[in-house]
């Protein structure tokens, strides 16, 4: 199941159009039209980058993990990977990746999930869920905590044990490491910057991320 298909994008950072820091803790919401390319860079190495990708055009039909993983036969993603929506649907494709994998199934940090994973006073904590709904509710257009679904988690290392288990490893990003995707529809996408402090996926110290946009 290791997937580490790495290549580099041949887009300067010069020519973005558009191009944006999140601060650790912070999220992003932003439509990127049909042929455009989104660059998510993990600046200092080992950030956990939670994502989610609507067809902005048909909320309802959000990224499907399920579809995705059964359309590439494969839990990890890299540069070929096609996110596909509920319905079926090609959302977006990653053409570049210096990274070489991406969990698709360990999921968000929660408050419930940080008190049954960690702790009980961890309730209180940050978590990318909650960042996530402020997203949503602070953007409009009707989205709400029930368009939330099991996200993509950029440059995180989620192994699955022989057991069938998840570990939450140290990641296998390093500065400067990004992802590229190529929308094939209008796509909403929906960032948390995950602000974990619990496991390695931020190495307990969570950094900034980079977005950047092209036009094709």
């Amino acid at each position: 199941m290791a997937v580490f298909n790495r290549v580099e994008s041949p887009r300067q950072i010069e020519e973005a159009s558009y191009r944006k820091v999140i601060p650790a803790g912070d999220g992003w919401m932003h439509v990127l039209k049909k042929g455009q390319v989104l660059r998510i860079v993990d600046l200092e190495g080992n950030q956990a980058a939670d994502t989610l990708f609507y067809d902005a055009d048909e909320p309802e039909d959000h990224y499907s993990a399920v579809a995705t993983i059964a359309g590439q036969s494969n839990i990890y993603l890299s540069t070929g990977s096609v996110l596909r929506a509920e319905s079926g649907k090609e959302l977006l494709t990653i053409v570049a990746d210096t990274c070489g994998r991406h969990d698709t199934v360990g999921g968000s940090c929660s408050a419930q999930s940080n008190t049954v994973r960690y702790a009980h006073e961890k309730l209180a904590m940050h978590n990318c869920r909650d960042t996530f709904m402020l997203q949503l509710a602070q953007y409009g257009g009707g989205y709400t905590k029930r368009d939330l679904a099991p996200n993509i988690n950029f440059f995180m290392n989620v192994p699955v044990t022989p057991e069938g288990g998840l570990k939450f490893d140290d990641g296998v990003s390093g500065p400067g490491c990004y992802v590229e995707v190529q929308a094939h529809v209008n796509a909403m996408v929906l960032i948390s910057n995950c602000p974990q402090l619990n496991n390695p996926c931020n190495a307990y110290n969570p950094t900034p991320i980079e977005v950047l946009i092209w036009e094709k």
